[in-house]
């Protein structure tokens, strides 16, 4: 990260928000991060809304087979996490979802 860094030169993910804002504002809204240590990348997080990962996901073409996805927090968070690239900039899509605890063997209703 240099120490001159401006406003200019997050140009590239700013301008991609802006299309996507245009674009795809019909689908729900991101957590949004544009960061001076990666200029060129734009991070859109969905916390609790894997629907929501998914729907843009597909918006944005990207495979299903090109999503990673792993569990964190003892098993109780389900995290996928996607990439492409739009427009010059890295574009990062993550979502996290708590994962269903198991029903209970023997458990009478």
């Amino acid at each position: 990260m240099s120490e001159d860094l401006r406003l200019d030169d997050l140009a590239v993910a700013l301008r991609v928000l802006r299309l996507l804002a245009v674009d795809f504002g019909h689908l729900a809204a991101p957590d949004v991060q544009v960061s001076p240590i990666f200029p060129e990348r734009l991070r859109l997080s969905f916390h609790d809304d894997l629907p929501g990962f998914e729907a843009w996901r597909e918006a944005l073409g990207i495979a299903p087979q090109d999503v990673n996805g792993h569990v964190q927090s003892g098993g109780r968070t389900r995290v996928l996490q996607a990439s492409a690239t739009l427009a010059d900039a890295e574009l990062e899509l993550i979502g996290f979802g708590k994962v269903p605890a198991p029903a209970s063997a023997g458990c009478v209703a």
